[in-house]
């Protein structure tokens, strides 16, 4: 059994949004659309499945897991289309269309809005997608009146951990997750 210390953050949406980058030329920014489903759960894969989430989400690391978890979030009573973003782009070798970045939000039975899978492609970090996406959920949690924001983080995912620190999210809980690992 291995266990993975996990940070809950919060956001307080009374205090004004921060200031997200600007979208970088040749990437789009796309609503919720229900024919998008197939777009969130490969963005989600290619975020996830190499990152050490993959291990304390197994589905993550899973394109056909990733496509469940997107329809078990988009079919909950609290889910949100205005926090539902993804990211798309022609900007690769092949000038195909990709999906590389995605978020859901959901409002939780406390009200709160809680940020799902916040994730990045490998390729496409580093040029404020997260950022953006992020911001955008926010936007949308906020223009429904709620209040606060949350998310969690695994603790080693340092990168992501401080981003929501920059950005005005605080840590307000520790958790342990238990997990099986299979060790080859």
């Amino acid at each position: 059994m291995t266990y993975f210390k996990r940070f809950r953050m919060e956001y307080d949406l009374g205090q004004p949004l921060y200031e997200p980058p600007e979208l970088p030329a040749g990437y789009w920014l796309l609503s919720w659309d229900e024919r998008l489903v197939e777009g969130h759960a490969v963005a989600k894969f290619e975020s996830f499945r190499f990152e050490l989430d993959a291990n304390v989400f197994p589905c993550l690391g899973d394109l056909e897991g990733c496509h469940r978890l997107v329809r078990e979030i988009f079919s909950r009573p609290g889910f949100l289309p205005q926090a539902t973003w993804l990211v798309g782009t022609q900007n690769n070798p092949s000038k195909r269309f990709e999906y590389c970045g995605t978020i859901q939000g959901i409002r939780d039975d406390r009200g709160i809005g809680s940020i799902q899978n916040l994730g990045v492609t490998p390729a496409h970090r580093g040029r404020g997608l997260g950022q953006i996406l992020l911001w955008h959920a926010l936007r949308g949690f906020t223009d429904l009146g709620i209040e606060r924001s949350s998310l969690e983080v695994t603790a080693q995912n340092s990168k992501a951990l401080e981003l929501y620190q920059r950005l005005g999210f605080r840590t307000t809980k520790t958790v342990y997750k238990a997990i099986d690992v299979a060790f080859a």
